[in-house]
């Protein structure tokens, strides 16, 4: 048979520290498990049943990040440096509740006009809030690499139309495998399907627009000033 869940005054400081941390944070042994990438049970087993008998230093950075705490309040093997929750950071104009996170949107026409691209964004116009367990799993990204961005144009209907916002990874930057980018034309923002062309040298990509109006056509690949790699699609029905 398994071994019996703990009581609370059974456990040890670590633990029930713990447990008054996510009762403080009004988030779950579940949602704080998926928070730092782990199993839905992970913190549970912590808990109750002293598996692992301590957190991973890993693991207590993570979580304290998740519940807003010093990580020395979550362990044990050293005494505590700090016996209450470190001061607040400043107010962000990008904060978010805990548990999500917020990714900027971009202005297309703003970030990129005429001239060399410099691959910065010029002018952030709103957020949108995203669970991190999505971003983590579903988007298997970072939120820092996140950035959405409204399309502009009809060159890749029928799969996006003009309006339609897409989430974008601006750490992948290499079509392998092949997909929907964000690149700078030249004027601007735009979303193309690029493709690697096998065995080229040097490298040399396919630009694709969907939309069979618009030709596709070959380029080098290191004159190609790709954005980030789409991940993720809204569109207003």
């Amino acid at each position: 048979m398994g071994r019996r869940r703990k009581d609370a005054d059974q456990l040890d400081p670590v633990r029930r520290r713990l447990l008054r941390l996510l009762d403080e944070s009004r988030t779950t042994m579940r949602t704080a498990s998926q928070a730092i990438q782990r199993n839905d049970a992970y913190l549970h087993q912590f808990i109750h049943r002293g598996t692992p008998k301590v957190l991973a230093e890993d693991d207590r950075e993570a979580l304290a990040e998740h519940l807003g705490c010093s990580p020395d309040l979550l362990r044990h093997d050293r005494r505590l440096t700090r016996r209450a929750r470190p001061n607040p950071a400043p107010p962000s104009p990008y904060a978010a509740p805990r548990g999500y996170s917020a990714v900027p949107e971009i202005n297309v026409r703003a970030s990129a006009g005429p001239g060399a691209w410099n691959d910065d964004f010029e002018e952030e116009t709103d957020t949108w809030l995203f669970a991190d367990p999505l971003i983590r799993h579903e988007f298997r990204a970072r939120p820092e690499d996140l950035r959405m961005i409204t399309v502009d144009g009809d060159s890749m209907e029928p799969v996006l139309s003009s309006g339609d916002r897409i989430l974008i990874d601006v750490s992948l930057k290499v079509p392998v495998p092949p997909g929907i980018f964000v690149i700078w034309d030249g004027m601007g923002l735009v979303a193309k399907r690029i493709e690697h062309l096998p065995h080229s040298e040097p490298p040399k990509v396919v630009l694709k627009s969907l939309n069979p109006e618009y030709d596709s056509y070959e380029c080098a690949a290191e004159e190609v000033r790709v954005v980030g790699r789409a991940v993720w699609a809204s569109r207003r029905l």
